[in-house]
């Protein structure tokens, strides 16, 4: 008679062990991109910025591709500062490339001028952004309802 048992051994428990986290570290991951909007689509950037309670003219869009410099230095310092505040950080990402968004701002209160939106995108995710006016008095803060004035 043959003994059909399976032998457990502790390699053999490290490995279910180690597939397990593997498969789940990878549902997490899925699930946590899966509840960010693709800020590649105008349709996500819209949603992206609905959610922050921002409300834009889509047909205002300007788009270009820009490089990042090499360095942060002076006014590009003080961005990153802001930046940081927000919870991005552009020195990781000096050098690169990524794509830049603007829009006309539609429920900006409080000022009389035009307001705009400025998202700078790389792939499906938003590495930076901020809210200024074209005046010469203006203004600039960041993108999150608490960084507005």
């Amino acid at each position: 008679m043959t003994d059909n048992k399976l032998k457990f051994t502790r390699k053999t428990a490290l490995g279910i062990v180690l597939l397990c986290s593997a498969v789940l570290l990878l549902l997490v991951l899925f699930r946590w991109q899966g509840d960010r909007p693709d800020l590649s689509t105008p349709e996500g950037r819209e949603q992206f910025l609905a959610g922050l309670g921002w409300e834009i003219d889509r047909s205002s869009e300007e788009h270009r591709s820009v490089l990042l410099p090499d360095a942060l230095e002076g006014v590009m310092e003080d961005y990153n500062t802001m930046q940081l505040s927000q919870g991005y950080d552009l020195s990781r990402h000096l050098g690169e490339k990524c794509e830049q968004y603007t829009y006309v701002l539609t429920n900006y209160s409080g000022c009389d001028g035009t307001v705009l939106i400025t998202l700078y995108v790389q792939g499906r995710q938003l590495i930076a952004g901020d809210i200024h006016t074209t005046a010469i008095d203006g203004f600039m803060h960041g993108i999150k309802r608490d960084a507005a004035p």
